[in-house]
């Protein structure tokens, strides 16, 4: 294929997906393989600012080895910031009690994550092409599967963009050769010993050789599919607003109003798929509301979450404990990106104005902040206290705050605090505290302005 036809491809199928802005920073996932080669190599080309992130799971000997002295002689020779991380997986596996599969796919995932965050890229690009999502959706078929499992990979799922998903392995092997471009090829690929060895190596084949067009029409069909989905779950986010309440510590599901809809165990399945919960789960939850008048107190347990029918609802309760996220703030750098956007900028006290204020998305802390051992952005938990801003140093729950505003229960999961050696000096979008605060007419030095976008 030539070099400039496969680029205008995959430029077209990033701004049709709205993947990245463009000369973005983006973190690209690098086997080495001609996949992620290819991907590195044309976002370079369309002028994407690219760190490389390479794993080591030391599962195939030697060659585990070959692979990274490739990636790493690689972006020397092109000029692109390498990052290299070993794994433990039989650690991994005992552990979780995973499969291989899925052990080095949470920890490869987990790790790109951290990667994306201290770089500072936006977005996660990993190298699925055409004819892997062509295997996916034959997966799902074979294992039964619903709307969401026939549109295949999705092109964006949250920070992650698979820009190649337009183009098919033959496409990128015929760009790698028409930029003389080496690879190296992992030879577990050539073996039939899992399901999508199989299916690639011997019942596509066999397919294609039977229907020559397979591949473009199962292309065509998973961008239908794709787009039906969307709708599909624009329309179920609507339904399902209407009957799932987020409490404090439980989602509450309107199982008797679920139950009347048309599509009903789809419904169900939509509002706690997410929580962990699998068809066949759903399935007899709902067949045992519907058959049995004392279903009451039955229970159903999923990886972290536990349902229990009450009545006309059913509750959902984590089984774990959610680590706090803490995000720690360098007063010296522009700000974040991630989880929220919050700018940073240092200025002049004698250039001061209280009107750079307002206490929700802009704050100004005097220069002594500076002297804090810790200043971190954090959630609002139970019991936190704060000095409002013009209360003259008295304190107040937070959570007296949220129901003042009339916030949601939603809205106060979601609200970020910045906290200074544990004193809680912004209520991020809501109200300011009165540690740090700058009054005019200030001697201070300086003054650092923060404004939440």
């Amino acid at each position: 294929m030539e070099t400039a036809y496969f680029t205008k491809q995959v430029a077209r199928f990033i701004a049709r997906h709205k993947m990245m802005s463009d000369g973005e920073r983006v973190l690209v996932a690098l086997s080495g393989g001609a996949d992620s080669v290819a991907l590195l190599s044309v976002l370079k080309q369309l002028g994407y600012e690219c760190v490389a992130a390479h794993c080591n799971f030391h599962l195939r000997g030697e060659e585990s080895m070959r692979d990274e002295r490739f990636v790493r002689n690689l972006c020397n020779r092109i000029g692109v910031t390498l990052v290299v991380r070993d794994f433990d997986v039989p650690t991994r596996m005992a552990a979780d009690h995973s499969s291989l599969e899925m052990a080095c796919r949470d920890l490869r995932y987990e790790w790109f994550e951290n990667v994306r965050a201290e770089n500072r890229c936006r977005r996660i690009a990993v190298a699925h092409h055409r004819d892997d999502n062509v295997e996916t959706l034959m997966l799902n078929l074979l294992r039964g599967t619903g709307i969401a499992g026939v549109a295949g990979i999705k092109p964006v799922n949250e920070c992650i963009v698979r820009p190649l998903l337009c183009v098919s392995r033959r496409e990128i092997e015929g760009y790698l050769a028409a930029n003389g471009q080496d690879y190296i090829t992992d030879s577990t690929n050539a073996l039939n010993d899992a399901k999508r060895n199989k299916l690639r190596n011997i019942v596509l084949p066999t397919l294609r050789e039977c229907f020559p067009n397979a591949d473009a029409g199962l292309s065509r069909s998973l961008e239908n599919m794709l787009s039906c989905n969307e709708l599909y779950d624009s329309l179920l986010s609507h339904k399902l607003s209407q009957v799932v309440r987020q409490e404090r510590d439980h989602t509450a599901i309107d199982i008797k109003t679920i139950a009347s809809q048309p599509g009903a165990e789809a419904m169900l399945f939509g509002a706690m798929q997410p929580l962990g919960f699998n068809s066949a789960q759903v399935a007899e939850l709902l067949d045992t509301y519907l058959r049995h008048e004392s279903s009451t107190g039955k229970t159903f347990l999923a990886k972290m979450h536990k349902a229990t029918i009450d009545r006309n609802r059913i509750i959902v309760t984590s089984t774990t404990a959610e680590p706090q996220r803490i995000i720690p703030i360098d007063l010296d750098s522009r700000g974040i990106d991630e989880p929220i956007k919050i700018e940073i900028s240092r200025i002049a006290a004698a250039d001061f104005d209280p009107s750079w204020c307002d206490g929700r998305s802009r704050v100004c802390f005097g220069e002594d902040i500076k002297h804090c051992k810790t200043i971190v952005i954090r959630r609002w938990q139970k019991g936190d206290r704060f000095k409002p801003f013009g209360m003259h140093g008295r304190s107040r729950l937070v959570s007296d705050l949220f129901t003042d505003l009339k916030l949601s229960d939603a809205q106060k999961r979601q609200a970020w605090l910045l906290v200074a050696d544990d004193e809680i000096l912004w209520v991020i979008g809501y109200r300011s505290g009165e540690t740090y605060r700058v009054a005019t007419g200030s001697q201070c030095g300086h003054v650092y302005r923060f404004s939440a976008r």
